[in-house]
Parts: C-alpha cells; structure tokens; sequence
C-alpha cells in the first residue's frame, strides 16, 4: 500500500461526525488558541522582568511581574485542563456514535458475508480500530492545531522582541521539517503493517479459542503455539520498526534543538559582550525557553501525528465496512400481517457460490397448519431451504410465497418475527435462561415465560437449575447440556407466538431424557401452526403431513410417511431401512 502523508476524504468524513458537538468543537479550538497565547507571553514576561526590573533592582516591580507571571501560568493550566477534558470527551463522543453505526451497519448484512468474513477481524474493527479514532482528536488533530498556533504565536513574539537572533533559529526549522517529514511516511507504513498484524492476531486467538475442544481433542496445542508464536512474532517485528524510526528521529531533532540554542547563546552573548544594545541578557534567557517551546511541538507533531494516521488507518478500516453497500439485505416495504402460513416455493434456484447450485429448481407447498418434515442425505439442500424462508440468503431464480406474497416484498422484520427457528447448534448468550428465551423483550414477561414453559413441560426442568429462570448459562451456554440447551431453544421459540415453526435438527445428538422432553414440546408447539421439520429421528416425521425427500438439491419424493414406504425402490425406503429401521426397532421392543 502505497503511504500518503494525509488522507484528505477520511479527514473530512471524520469530520463529519463532530456536527452533534459542534459548540465542544469550537471550545476545544478556542482554549488551543488561549494555550499558545499564553504559552508565549511568560518567556516575554520573564524578558521584561529580567531587563527592566532585575538589571535596575526594582523590587517592586520584579514582584508585580512575577504575580503577572504565576497568573499567566494559572491561565494557561486552566486552559490545558478543558483542552484536554473535551478533547478526549468529543472523541469518545465521535467513537460512540461511530461504533453504534458500524453495529447497525453489521446486523443489515446478509448471512453470506458473516462465511466469509473472519470474525476476529470484525471484532477489531469494532473495538480497537474504532478507539483509535478518539485518538484523532484526544492525541491528534487538536494536540496538532494547539501546537502550530503556539509555534506561531512564539514565532511572532521572537521576531517582535529580536529578530537577528529568530532568524538563527528559524534557518534551523526547515532541516527539521524535513526529516519529521521523512519520519512521517516512515511511520505511516509501519503503523499500516501494525494494524494488519493486530487484525490476523486478533483473528486467529479468537478462532483458537472458541474451537478449543477441536484443538485439545486433536492435540494440537503444540502446533497452535507454534503458529501463534510465528504469528507473534510479526507483530513484534511490526512494532520494532516504529520503535527504531522513533530512536532514529528523536535523538536527530534533539541535537538540531540544542545546536540552534548554542548558536542562539553564541551570537547573543558576542554582540552583548562588543555593547550592542539590540540584544539584552532578557533576550537570552527568553530564548533558551521560546528554543524548546518551539522545537518540541515540532518534534512532537511528528508523534501526535503518528497517533493521528493510526486513526486514520483504523478509520479508512471501519469506513470500508460502513461504504459496504452490495452484501446488505434488500428489505421489503411491506410490514406482514399475521401470517396463515401457507407457504409456496416456485421453481427456486440458489448457490451459496456462483455457478453451483445447491438448490436446482424446488417447487414445493406447505398448507397452513400443516406439518412438513424435510428429509435427505448431508448436503441435499434441506437447511438451505430454511435460509431462503428466513431470507437469509437472496435466490438465485424463482420465487417464494407466503400467503401468496412474494417474500421479497415484506419488511425482513416484519417476516422474521412470525417465523421461529430451532437449529441443531443452539446459541445462547451468556446470561440468564430467561433473557436467553425473552431475548430481552420488553413484550415478553416472566409470567407468560411460566405458563409457556409449564405448557410444553419444561418448567421442572428450568426450576431445578441453580437461580431457576435466573440460573447464567454463560458464554454459548456452556453451563447446560446440548439436550438442555435444546429445551431452551424450544422454549425461545414457543414464547415467540411464530405463525411459521422450522426445527432444524433440533433432535439430533441428545439424551433420551431431553429427547422426550421435546418430542412432548414439539407435539405442543407444533399444534394449529405451519411447522417444517428437518430430521433424522424417526418419531419427529412419522406424523407429519407431508415428508419432502430431497438429493443433491433436487425434490425426488414427497408423499406421508405410510405411502413413501410403499415404494420399494424409492429414496425414502432406502433411507428407512438404513437410517431409521434400527430406530423403529428399539422403540418397539417390549420392556
């Protein structure tokens, strides 16, 4: 990536964000412009004291400047303090607003940029990349503007008080921009890299983390470290490149710093030593503090501007995702009404990637109220069908009809609160059972949560947790069972009032006990509503309605369960007598 010393359009987008705190914006701006004048007034106040006062013995009025000069001093902490306190408070004000959009931002995309996007990598964009845009204006920009207005403002007091010996100093000024130029670029590009190595740590931690069980099972604790280290090890090598720019700049600016103020000494001190009375012992002591005054921001510019491209950097980043237009989904402008729930899938095409298709022309209806389950091999496309329902992923061709509306024109939220899922892997937040069923929804209360559960026979269950309805599952709800994470998932849905009830797997890997539990909620749940079924255990299909047969995106057979038997050479059969013939066995052995 090639570096630029300033990125002009982000600035100006950052920028943008300031208008809410437009009255902050300018205070900050204003106690900037109190800070440079005070700054430059006590050099002048100690010239003054030293060639009027101290050189006649005027005690009196060494006093009277002295008092002038502690209150000089009092006002330019004053000011510091609120230059300080709202720049960091407009920026933290800038971040909030930021990080709130970017989230918005992320929960309008489709669900095919969450495959492909690395989580930990969002995960930096939305915290890290995002703090360090406050930095912009708390380190950056305002430390920037307050720093050239003092350079200015000593400037003009120097050429005012002797302008022989500015000029000494001034000639000095301009190899020094030139190398916090140099440093500059330098720095941009190692910032760049850090960034990126930040991101790919960030990423991989989080990944290892959350599939720790994988890592463990398989022993690949070793092999991760490694990986990690190597990782690790180029963010370390990211980081010593901006450290060895930094000890190559600084030493440089602190000797041009310190030859100026000895050339300052030299020539002042000779023409007082041969009786010019254009320079005083005044002008020598005010200069050995207007040289540092003026070079240090200038030095420390280059730092604050180091601080202000890493802002940049992370705001072009997040910019990136907010300027992501084409993975957001399309929402409808028709709020649905209460559906009926009859559902209608016409000649539906979809891929996941261009060019392979996963669902290859399905035509299928669901009645209201009718139970469908949807059975097939691994990868037949059957939760695929769930996805296009929900509207998760967009077709490629066809249409999808809920009570004769194409789904395209509904409200995605309007669609999506009538519609309950189950899914085989549940998520649960870490929180409490009963924030993970309401969802904090205000419109669900603990009461109705009661009565659900006791309907569909999981309020002994619940209860019999530490807290009951109180009980913290933690994190993925790590505290309970996969079966009694299924129980909850049930719950969550039950309370929803859905018109349209997807179990997806939701029977599958779990204890008999949790088992019977559901099978006991489902034939509760099920009930007066469109329910579509995808699953491997028999008992959940047996009574269904209809039971679609798919294979390799294709409806191959459709019918009940008693008629799909019939067919001796059919798919159905042959998945009956391989998958679901052991199960009818056991469940029909007498005790």
């Amino acid at each position: 990536m090639k570096a630029t010393a300033f990125d002009t359009q982000v600035f100006k987008r950052i920028i943008t964000y300031t208008k809410p705190y437009t009255f902050r914006y300018y205070g900050v701006v204003a106690f900037a412009v109190f800070l440079s004048v005070f700054a430059a007034l006590r050099p002048y106040l100690l010239k003054q004291t030293v060639d009027l006062y101290i050189k006649t013995h005027d005690a009196q009025g060494l006093l009277f400047y002295v008092s002038l000069m502690g209150i000089v001093l009092l006002a330019e902490a004053f000011s510091q303090y609120y230059f300080v306190y709202w720049a960091n408070w407009l920026g933290q004000d800038i971040v909030k607003d930021i990080r709130v959009k970017l989230f918005q931002h992320l929960l309008q995309f489709r669900m095919k940029y969450f495959d492909t996007a690395p989580v930990g990598q969002l995960v930096t964009r939305s915290v890290s990349d995002i703090e360090q845009i406050a930095k912009i204006f708390s380190q950056g920009l305002f430390m920037i503007i307050s720093d050239l207005l003092k350079m200015l403002v000593i400037l003009a007091f120097m050429f005012y008080m002797n302008w022989k010996l500015t000029w000494i100093v001034v000639a000095a000024m301009p190899v020094l921009v030139f190398i916090t130029r140099i440093f500059q670029r330098k720095m941009q590009l190692a910032f760049e890299d850090v960034r990126n190595q930040i991101a790919h740590m960030n990423t991989f931690v989080q990944e290892r983390v959350t599939g720790m069980k994988i890592v463990q099972l398989f022993h690949r604790e070793t092999i991760e470290a490694e990986k990690f280290a190597a990782i690790n090890d180029k963010h370390r090598k990211a980081w010593i490149k901006t450290i060895l720019y930094n000890s190559i700049f600084f030493p440089i600016a602190d000797i041009i710093s310190s030859l100026s103020l000895g050339f300052v000494v030299l020539y002042g001190g000779i023409n007082i030593l041969n009786g010019d009375q254009f320079t005083t012992f005044g002008d020598l002591f005010s200069y050995t503090m207007f040289i540092g005054m003026l070079f240090n921001p200038l030095r420390q510019i280059a730092d604050k501007f180091n601080e202000m491209q890493m802002g940049m950097i992370a705001a072009n980043r997040v910019f990136d995702i907010l300027d992501t237009q084409e993975e957001l989904q399309v929402s409808g402008t028709l709020v649905a009404p209460k559906f009926d729930g009859n559902i209608l899938f016409d000649q539906v095409h979809f891929g996941y990637v261009p060019g392979e298709e996963v669902i290859k022309g399905i035509s299928f209806e669901v009645k209201a109220g009718q139970t469908v389950a949807i059975v097939g091999a691994t990868g037949a496309g059957k939760s695929t069908i769930i996805n296009l329902l929900n509207r998760f992923y967009e077709i490629d061709k066809g249409a999808i009809y809920i009570d004769g509306i194409n789904v395209n024109e509904f409200q995605l939220g309007s669609i999506r609160k009538q519609i309950a899922v189950v899914l085989q892997d549940v998520f649960l937040f870490a929180d409490t059972i009963l924030n993970n069923i309401t969802l904090n929804n205000p419109n669900i209360s603990q009461e109705q949560v009661d009565e659900a559960a006791k309907n569909i026979g999981l309020h002994d269950f619940i209860m019999s947790l530490p807290g009951g309805y109180h009980y913290n599952v933690k994190e993925r709800g790590v505290m309970l069972s996969s079966g009694q994470r299924q129980l909850i998932a049930f719950l969550r849905a039950y309370v929803s009032a859905p018109s349209i009830l997807i179990l997806d797997e939701a029977t599958s890997s779990i204890d008999s006990y949790s088992e019977e539990l559901i099978q006991t909620a489902t034939a509760k749940i099920t009930q007066g509503r469109t329910s579509i079924i995808i699953a491997h255990r028999l008992a959940t299909i047996m009574n269904a309605d209809t039971i679609i047969v798919m294979d390799k995106g294709l409806i191959v057979e459709k019918g009940s369960h008693t008629d799909l038997l019939k067919n001796e050479a059919g798919f159905y059969k042959k998945l009956y007598d391989s998958q679901f013939a052991s199960d009818v066995n056991e469940s029909i052995v007498p005790n």
